[in-house]
C-alpha cells in the first residue's frame, strides 16, 4: 500500500492497524536540538483519545505513547524519530458479523475491490485510529513551529446546523465542554442535538475551523505546490473530511470582485497588511503573512441495523 507518507523537509510516515499490535508514525526531518519528550507528544494524544465522552467511540485506550528513537538527553538528534501506541483493549470478535457485508460511509467496499481483501476488524487501515500517528507528528511539528513564533489553533466552529457566534468565542472555553466549541451557548445547544440524534440513532457531521497565527510570508511556491493545495491534501486525507476550504472558501462564488479582494495598507512602521483577509493568508499560493484560516467539513456515518440489513443484501447480492 502507497501513500503513508506526506512531506518533504519534515517528512511523516504512519503505520499500524486499528486492531493490529499498535499503531505510529516516523518523524525524518526534525532539526537536532528541540527539546522533545513523551510529555510533549502524551498531552496532544489526550484530547484525541476515545471514550472521553459520549459523543465519542466507547473504546477504552490509555494511547501512551513511547518514543523509540531521535532523542538523546531530552533532545532531538536530527534523525528519525520513531513512536508508537500500543492498542490494549481492541475487541477484534466485535467485528466479525461485519466480514459479510459492507458497511455504509466506509472503505470496506473499496478495500475490497482494490486489493482483494480487506481487514474487517475497525477498518484496518481507513480506521480513525490511523489519527494517532499524525497527532503525534504534530506535536512535534507544534512544538518546533513555537520555535518561529507560529501558533496552530482549532475548534469546532459547528455541530450540524449549530454554529458558533463570534461574539461569544472564548478559546478557554473550548477545553472546558466535550464537543470543543469555544462558545458555551452554542456547545449546550450542540451537545442537545447529538443526544437527540443519539436517540433516533442517528448522527451529525460539523465543521472544524483551524487559525495560524504568526506566519511569515513567502511560504509556498506558486505552482503544483500551493500552501493551500498542501494543506488541502492533509486535511482531506483524514478519513470523513468532504470539503475544504481557505479563507471566505466557497463563499466567494457569492462576492463581487470589490468585495472579495483584499486592499493592500501600509502601517506607521512601512509594513504591508490586507486590510480584510478573504485569502486566508494565502496569495498565489504563497502565505502572505496574514492568519491562515482554513476549515474542513466531517461527513458522520452510522451503523445501525437498518443499514445493516441493506448492506447484508448488498453483500449477498454481489457474490
Amino acid at each position: 500500500m502507497a501513500g503513508s507518507t506526506f512531506g518533504t523537509i519534515f517528512r511523516i510516515s504512519t503505520w499500524g492497524e486499528s486492531h493490529g499490535k499498535g499503531v505510529g508514525v516516523v518523524v525524518d526531518g526534525c532539526p537536532a536540538g528541540l527539546p522533545l519528550c513523551e510529555e510533549d507528544i502524551q498531552k496532544y494524544l489526550n484530547r484525541r483519545k476515545p471514550g472521553q465522552s459520549k459523543f465519542t467511540t466507547p473504546r477504552s485506550e490509555d494511547d501512551a505513547v513511547e518514543i523509540l528513537s531521535g532523542i538523546f538527553e531530552g533532545k532531538t538528534t536530527g534523525t528519525p524519530i520513531s513512536m508508537v501506541i500500543f492498542n490494549k483493549t481492541q475487541r477484534s470478535k466485535d467485528y466479525s458479523e461485519i466480514a459479510s457485508y459492507y458497511r455504509p460511509g466506509h472503505a470496506d467496499y473499496t478495500f475490497d475491490e482494490k486489493y482483494g481483501f480487506r481487514d474487517y476488524r475497525g477498518g484496518g487501515r481507513s480506521s480513525g485510529r490511523e489519527t494517532i500517528g499524525r497527532v503525534a507528528a504534530g506535536a512535534i511539528a507544534a512544538k518546533l513551529l513555537e520555535v518561529f513564533g507560529i501558533k496552530v489553533t482549532a475548534y469546532s466552529k459547528a455541530i450540524g446546523d449549530v454554529e458558533i457566534d463570534i461574539k461569544n468565542f472564548d478559546i478557554q472555553e473550548r477545553d472546558n465542554n466535550p464537543v470543543a466549541m469555544p462558545d458555551k451557548e452554542a456547545a449546550l445547544k450542540a451537545q442537545e442535538l447529538l443526544e437527540e440524534k443519539m436517540e433516533q440513532k442517528d448522527s451529525v457531521g460539523g465543521i472544524v475551523e483551524c487559525v495560524v497565527t504568526g506566519m511569515p510570508t513567502g511560504v509556498g511556491e506558486p505552482v503544483f505546490d500551493k500552501l493551500d493545495a498542501r494543506l488541502s491534501q492533509a486535511i482531506m486525507s483524514i478519513g470523513a473530511v468532504k470539503g475544504f476550504e481557505i479563507g471566505a472558501g466557497f463563499g466567494v462564488a457569492k462576492m463581487c470582485g470589490s468585495e472579495n479582494n483584499d486592499n493592500f495598507a501600509v502601517d506607521h512602521m512601512g509594513n504591508v497588511y490586507k486590510k480584510t483577509n478573504n485569502a486566508g493568508g494565502i496569495l498565489g499560493g504563497i502565505s502572505d503573512g496574514s492568519d491562515i484560516i482554513l476549515r474542513a467539513a466531517f461527513s458522520r456515518h452510522h451503523q445501525f441495523s437498518h443499514h445493516r440489513r441493506q448492506s447484508i443484501r448488498i453483500r449477498k447480492t454481489l457474490r
